[in-house]
């Protein structure tokens, strides 16, 4: 099931996108979760904490869910 992330600006960090999606507690975390899990945007594998994510975009965890941005 792909859960809804609302975004009310016109991107989001993926390390913002980590915590609003409840996959990390704090924002710190983000640096560490990267390294340990593999995370696919729109079906290309990426770990840049500051990439940009728009309304749209699908970001897959394994283990945490699939996710969509969607402009609130």
């Amino acid at each position: 099931m792909m859960k809804e992330i609302g975004i009310s600006t016109e991107y989001i960090a993926l390390g913002q996108f980590l915590k609003l999606s409840e996959c990390i507690d704090t924002g710190g975390a983000a640096k560490f979760f990267l390294q340990e899990h593999e995370v696919v945007i729109n079906g290309e594998p990426d770990n840049r904490r500051g990439r940009k994510l728009y309304a749209g975009d699908k970001i897959e965890i394994k283990g945490y869910g699939a996710f969509t941005i969607v402009r609130r």
